[in-house]
C-alpha cells in the first residue's frame, strides 16, 4: 500500500512540475562548478581508510589535504598494498596533511569578561578567502568567512545566521556582508547553500535561513541590502521549490493542500564525514538506500541527530526523515515568501503564487501540525498523521507570526511548564543519547524561543529563558574559559554531551546567541 502512495504521489508531483513558483532568473550555467569528493578521488583508499578506523573521528580524512595529485596517490596506493611493509596509517601520514582543530588550542584571558572573550574569538575563528586547491576537499570561498570551531573548519550554513547575531552586535559588518556574498557565490555557482563549504556536502543544504541574514543586515545597513541580494535569495527559493525529472520527490512534496516541503539529500550512499558508522548502522537494520538518504536528510535539517526524526521516538534504526513535513523547515520558507513578496513590484504571478504558497504554509501549521494540548507537531506526510513528537520546533510558528494569539499562547505554557529547564530550554523531552534531545540545550534554538514569545507578548518568560541561558554559558566559560557547541540544560554541574562526536569549542553560534540575549535582557530589563 505504501508503494502505491509514493507512486500515487509521484505521479502528481511530476504532472504538477509546472506549478511550481517561479520567478526567471540569471542563468548561472556558466558559473557551475563541480568539485570531486573524497571517495571519488580515491575510491579504494577511502573506503579502506574509513571502514579501517584509521583516525577515530571519520571527519578528519575527508578534511585532510592530499600532498600530491590524486592519480599519484592512487597509484602509489596500488603498488604499497602489495608490499610486505605496507600500513594503511604510514601510508596515510606519508600522503596527507592531517587538518588543524580551529580554536581547540585556543587559551582564553582569564582577565576577560564573557563578551570580551567573544571578542577576542572572532579573529581566530575567521578564516581568510581561500586560495583555489583542486586536492583538498574545501570548496573555495572567494571572501573571508567565520567557522563554529573545534572540527567544524569550514563554513556551515544554518549556524551562520546565528553567528551574525553576535558580528552585529560587534558591528563586524564587513565580515557579515563578506559572508553573505560568499553565500550568494555558492547559490550561483554550486545551484544552493551546501551544508558546509566542503565538496562532500554538495549534496544537500541546511535550514535556509539566508534570507533572514540578509534581513537582519538591512536592519543594520539599510533597505539597499535587499536589492544587492535579491538575485541570491529567488536561487535560494528556487532550489527548495523545484522539481526535477530524475527527482521527482526532492524538497517539495505535493500533498492536500498543495506543495509543502521536507528535508531531503540526493545521496543515497554512507556519508563521507561518518562513512562507518552509517554503514553499519544500515547494516545493523537490515535497511537499504533509503535509510542512507534518511540519515543525510537528518543532517541536512541540522538537528543531527533527534527523536523528531525516529518512527519510535528513540532508535535512530526507525529514521525516517524523508517522510516528514517538518513545522521548522515550512516556517523558514514562509519567512523567504515574506521577504520576496516584500521585494516584488506587486502584481505579478509570481506574486500571486508566493501569497498563496505562504496562506499554504500557514494553513498547514495551523491545521495538521497542531496539538490541541499545546504544541506544534511535524507531520508525516506517508502516515498522514503528526509524528507525536514535541520538540522547540513549535517556535519557528511564532518566530514568523504565522499563528493565531490563542495558540502562541498555548505553546508558551507549554514551553513555560515542559521545556523550561535551570539552562535555558531543552530542544525535546526524550532522552535518548542523540545530541539534539535532551537534556541539551541548543544556543540557536534558545534565540528563536526567546523571539517567538517575544513577538506574541510572552516577553517575561522569554527574558526568562534568555537569562537562563546567560547563566549557564557564563558559568562554563568561567570554569573552562570556553565557549561550547551545546550545554546540558538540565543539570549545571555538566558539560552537554551525546551524538555522534565530542563537545566541540569554539563556538560560533553560541558566541553569537550569548551577545544578543545579553542585548535583550539589558533592553527588557
Amino acid at each position: 500500500m505504501r508503494h502505491l502512495i509514493l507512486l500515487f504521489f509521484c505521479l502528481v508531483i511530476v504532472s504538477c512540475k509546472d506549478s511550481v513558483v517561479k520567478e526567471p532568473t540569471t542563468s548561472t550555467e556558466d558559473l557551475r562548478i563541480e568539485i570531486a569528493t573524497p571517495d571519488e578521488l580515491y575510491p579504494e583508499l577511502f573506503e579502506e581508510v574509513q571502514m579501517g578506523r584509521v583516525f577515530a573521528d571519520s571527519k578528519t580524512f575527508v578534511d585532510c589535504v592530499p600532498k600530491y595529485d590524486a592519480k599519484v596517490i592512487n597509484e602509489k596506493f596500488a603498488k604499497g598494498r602489495s608490499s610486505e611493509a605496507y600500513d594503511i596509517v604510514s601510508f596515510v601520514k606519508e600522503n596527507f596533511d592531517e587538518p588543524i582543530s580551529i580554536s581547540s588550542d585556543f587559551k582564553s584571558d582569564a582577565s576577560l569578561n564573557a563578551s570580551e572573550h567573544v571578542k577576542s574569538l572572532w579573529p581566530v575563528l575567521t578564516r581568510a578567502a581561500d586560495k583555489v586547491d583542486n586536492k583538498s576537499s574545501l570548496i573555495p570561498l572567494p571572501n573571508k568567512y567565520v567557522v563554529p570551531g573545534g572540527r567544524f573548519r569550514e563554513v556551515y550554513y544554518w549556524d551562520s545566521y546565528f553567528t551574525m547575531l553576535g558580528l552585529i552586535e560587534h558591528e563586524e559588518y564587513e565580515l557579515v556582508e563578506n559572508m553573505l556574498d560568499n553565500f550568494s557565490y555558492l547559490l550561483e555557482t554550486i545551484g544552493h547553500i551546501p551544508n558546509g563549504n566542503r565538496s562532500y556536502y554538495k549534496t544537500r543544504s541546511q535550514p535556509p535561513f539566508f534570507s533572514q541574514m540578509v534581513k537582519i543586515f538591512a536592519e543594520a545597513k539599510g533597505q539597499e541590502v535587499y536589492k544587492k541580494y535579491k538575485s541570491a535569495l529567488l536561487l535560494e527559493y528556487e532550489f527548495w521549490m523545484k522539481r526535477d525529472e530524475n527527482f521527482p520527490f526532492e524538497h517539495s512534496v505535493m500533498t492536500e493542500l498543495g506543495i509543502l516541503n521536507r528535508y531531503w539529500d540526493r545521496g543515497n550512499t554512507p556519508r563521507q564525514e561518518s562513512y562507518k558508522e552509517d554503514y553499519e548502522l544500515v547494516e545493523e537494520a537490515k535497511a537499504g538506500e533509503k535509510m542512507y538518504v534518511d540519515l543525510r536528510a537528518g543532517a541536512e535539517s541540522g538537528w543531527d541527530y533527534s527523536s523528531r526524526w525516529f518512527s519510535d521516538g528513540q532508535n535512530m534504526s526507525t529514521i525516517e526523515t524523508t517522510d516528514i513535513l517538518p513545522v521548522d523547515l515550512n516556517s523558514l520558507l514562509y519567512g523567504l515568501e515574506k521577504i520576496l513578496l516584500d521585494l516584488d513590484e506587486g502584481g505579478t504571478l509570481f506574486a500571486e503564487r508566493l501569497k498563496n504558497s505562504m496562506e499554504r504554509r500557514k494553513r498547514f501549521i495551523a491545521e495538521k501540525c497542531w496539538n490541541p494540548d499545546g504544541s506544534f507537531e511535524d507531520f508525516n506526510w506517508i502516515k498522514n498523521k503528526s509524528t507525536g513528537i514535541k520538540s522547540l520546533a513549535m517556535v519557528y510558528p511564532l518566530f514568523f507570526e504565522m499563528v493565531s494569539q490563542e495558540q502562541a499562547d498555548q505553546v508558551a505554557e507549554t514551553i513555560k511548564n515542559k521545556f523550561l529547564k535551570p539552562g535555558g530550554v531543552v530542544s525535546t523531552l526524550n532522552h535518548t543519547g542523540q545530541q539534539w534531545d535532551a537534556p541539551n540545550g541548543w544556543a540557536p534554538l534558545q534565540w528563536m524561543t526567546i523571539i517567538g514569545l517575544d513577538n506574541y507578548g510572552h516577553s517575561d518568560l522569554a527574558n526568562e529563558i534568555a537569562k537562563r541561558w546567560i547563566k549557564i554559558n557564563e558559568k562554563v566559560y568561567k570554569n573552562t574559559g570556553k565557549f561550547v557547541e551545546k550545554y546540558n540544560v538540565e543539570d549545571m554541574t555538566l558539560e552537554a554531551g551525546g551524538g555522534e562526536y565530542p563537545v566541540q569549542d569554539g563556538f560560533g553560534w553560541s558566541n553569537g546567541v550569548y551577545l544578543a540575549a545579553l542585548k535583550y535582557v539589558n533592553r527588557k530589563n
